[in-house]
């Protein structure tokens, strides 16, 4: 469930990926760095990727699968936080923490919960 921005309350959360990269020789880190830009920004100050999730859809589980499918190939570190909704937020968002626990809770990997991969 989701609401507009100006209707937005205070228990309102995204979903807040947060991604290490790998260390990886040139050819191994440029697909990496391609594959995690596809779905996320760079942030130079801490040296990470970043998404924000709003809501369980299509785009966002394609984003997710992305995300782990880097992990398992390269060996990044992935990081799930519910954070609040910023005041500059537009999209939609989770309106309830069942909602983010439901999606925290999706089996991603052999049954391992979402944010639980192998570092390969």
């Amino acid at each position: 469930m989701t609401l507009l921005p100006t209707s937005r309350p205070s228990e309102g959360r995204l979903l807040q990926v947060t991604i290490q990269a790998a260390r990886a020789d040139d050819t191994r880190w440029n697909e990496q760095r391609t594959a995690l830009r596809s779905v996320s920004l760079y942030d130079s100050t801490t040296q990470t990727w970043s998404t924000r999730i709003g809501v369980l859809d299509l785009a966002s589980v394609h984003k997710l699968q992305i995300l782990f499918d880097t992990a398992r190939t390269f060996g990044t570190a992935i990081h799930l936080e519910p954070v609040p909704v910023p005041a500059w937020w537009t999209g939609p968002f989770f309106t309830s923490d069942a909602e983010v626990a439901a999606l925290l809770a999706a089996k991603a990997d052999e049954g391992r919960p979402l944010g639980q991969l192998p570092i390969i």
